[in-house]
């Protein structure tokens, strides 16, 4: 080809190790050759639900979609700061709440400089660090996926940036202890506490923000308020922090119908909340069912999914399984968790059908019993 570029990629994202997204409901139905409406989709912790039908009433009589959103987010702004107690000035929506880790990034990290994530935890962060110039230094949580504070602690260096914390943590659903938390933020580090499932958990992290002017609390309303199909995440941030925050981010990043859905969704909270506890009742119901199966082991959750550990090396047989009965559950590939499957919690009949299809299983306890 004539007139080659020498343009590449910085060395950072040939280097980059990419975080996979789950597959859309629709190529999973055409994977599978079924209609969607057959598949249940429990990978992704979206709420089965959706939103209360005012949000989509609010989306439906938008009318002014020629015009460019509001920059400084003014009215889902006051809306949060009403449902969070946290000052409107401390308050900055995101493009989901990834942008926002991007965004603290961007205004934080220089090259060679270290962030620290104690793992299993999400992906992303372990992704997006290196794309800005940082080494991920991950910690190992305990054998019960608890944060090792002393481990963290060996692991500071000079160059250590950010802390990433993940309360309750995805994949394992547990939290993050306060005293824990206050005693890592001692070292003056910034800690990223991520509280993406805070709704289903009923506990909060964010009097420390109040406290300690090296932590931010990030939320979202992709899981608790049926919304992930429009990216909408926030954060609570000491003024330090919001104040470089804004001067680095897009003047219109959050759009017009993302901003209004906030401010629909808080104002029919009641019926969300209503749903929320409907997903922690079946949580815990399903939670009880998981551990009849000799070969799962089941853990603890404050969030609206369940870690399995699958026994005898069978995870990935088992995602198999369940997929040919069009049931998708997250599965792994790397070495923390490849011996795990996460189940998001549905709808009760969604649960039903996923111990129907764990009850046909075969494994090698069943196959001597037969």
């Amino acid at each position: 080809m004539e007139g080659k570029m020498a343009w590449r990629p910085r060395p950072s994202v040939d280097d980059a190790v990419e975080y996979l997204p789950v597959e859309s409901l629709e190529a999973i139905a055409e994977r599978l050759g079924v209609p969607p409406e057959q598949v249940a989709k429990l990978d992704a912790n979206e709420n089965p639900y959706g939103p209360p039908p005012s949000v989509v009433a609010a989306l439906a009589s938008l009318t002014d979609l020629h015009l460019y959103p509001d920059p400084d987010q003014r009215r889902p702004r006051r809306a949060l700061a009403a449902y969070t107690g946290a000052a409107f000035e401390s308050i900055l929506l995101g493009n989901g709440s990834d942008e926002l880790l991007d965004l603290i990034l961007l205004a934080t990290i220089e090259p060679g400089d270290e962030v620290i994530v104690p793992v299993p935890s999400f992906g992303v962060y372990l992704s997006r660090p290196p794309l800005f110039g940082a080494r991920v230094v991950t910690v190992p949580r305990t054998e019960t996926f608890d944060v090792d504070v002393e481990a963290i602690e060996r692991a500071l260096s000079p160059r250590t940036k950010l802390i990433f914390l993940a309360s309750p943590n995805n994949p394992t659903g547990n939290l993050a202890a306060a005293e824990q938390v206050e005693r890592l933020l001692r070292h003056g580090i910034l800690a990223v506490i991520d509280e993406a499932y805070f709704e289903f958990a009923g506990t909060t992290l964010q009097s420390l923000v109040e406290r300690y002017e090296n932590v931010v609390i990030l939320r979202t309303f992709s899981k608790w308020a049926g919304l992930a199909g429009l990216r909408i995440g926030y954060g609570i941030f000491p003024p330090p922090i919001s104040r470089a925050l804004w001067r680095v981010k897009q003047p219109f990043n959050v759009s017009l119908a993302a901003q209004v859905a906030v401010e629909a969704a808080l104002a029919d909270r009641e019926w969300l909340m209503e749903r929320v506890e409907r997903i922690r009742r079946e949580r815990d119901r399903l939670y009880r069912e998981l551990q009849r199966f000799p070969f799962l082991q089941p853990y603890p959750s404050h969030a609206n999914f369940i870690l399995c550990r699958v026994h005898d090396g069978l995870a990935h047989r088992l995602h198999a399984h369940l997929l040919a009965a069009a049931i998708v559950v997250r599965r792994y590939d790397d070495a923390w968790l490849r011996d795990y499957l996460r189940i998001t919690v549905g709808t009760p009949e969604q649960s039903e059908r996923i111990l129907e299809a764990l009850e046909t299983f075969p494994f090698r306890g069943r196959e001597s019993d037969a």
